[in-house]
């Protein structure tokens, strides 16, 4: 039987990037660094999970002289002042959620399914985006598995393994929704079934191995997703003839 759904946060339960490429620009900027990224650059660098790690990554590839065995303070302050402009913008000036994700969050919550979150972003940028809606979306999601919880990032499956560690419950019990190839990577080395979503910024992401594949969750009802999660589950054994 299904028993919980695990979403994915940027992307994936609201369009979130645009956001967070323009709390990195602000950043930028207020630290006197020439560096900007635009939508096609953020893209390519969205291959590359985690704000710090997108940081350490454009650094080293892009402006190496500042890359150096002493820029990790630089890094760190950046990312922090980022994660402070980011959730003060999200929670102002709030980013809604995608189509479809409040009713199958209540759907799902009506049926007695348990919902969780397993996210390569902060503990903080989720906790501003909920607060940012205005609802309870706080209170839908039993456990939040989040950066904070898991070094190593997604298309590593450790935030999923926290999540499922956190519920108690095997991966064939729960499903994954995603919108990224890195996502849904990690669900599957996690053991668990996944349908993906398409982002605006992971519209020509690799997503095989998805059971389906949305624009969006519109469209999509609670019986839909436990139509595709029975599709994988293990068939009994026939029996004597």
């Amino acid at each position: 039987m299904l028993e919980a759904l695990i979403f994915d946060v940027d992307g994936t339960l609201a369009e979130t990037e645009e956001a967070h490429r323009a709390a990195f620009n602000q950043a930028f900027a207020e630290l006197d660094l020439p560096w900007r990224w635009d939508p096609p650059l953020y893209a390519r660098l969205l291959a590359v999970s985690g704000g710090r790690e997108r940081l350490r990554h454009y650094a080293e590839t892009c402006d190496p002289q500042r890359a150096g065995p002493d820029c990790a303070p630089l890094l760190a302050a950046l990312h922090r002042r980022k994660t402070e402009i980011y959730t003060a913008m999200v929670r102002d000036n709030a980013v809604p959620f995608r189509p479809g994700v409040v009713a199958l969050s209540l759907a799902a919550r009506a049926a007695g399914l348990r919902l969780a979150v397993a996210t390569t972003t902060s503990r903080a940028n989720v906790l501003a985006l909920f607060d940012g809606t205005g609802g309870d979306a706080h209170a839908w999601f039993e456990t939040l598995a989040c950066a904070d919880d898991a070094p190593r990032k997604k298309p590593d499956p450790a935030v999923y393994r926290v999540a499922l560690e956190r519920l108690g419950l095997p991966p064939r019990s729960c499903l994954a929704i995603e919108d990224s190839a890195n996502g849904v990577g990690a669900a599957l080395a996690a053991g668990l079934p996944v349908v993906a979503t398409r982002g605006a910024y992971t519209a020509n992401d690799d997503l095989s191995g998805a059971l389906a594949v949305f624009p969006d969750l519109a469209a999509v009802s609670l019986a839909d997703l436990q139509g595709l999660w029975r599709r994988t589950a293990p068939h009994p054994p026939p029996g004597p003839p």
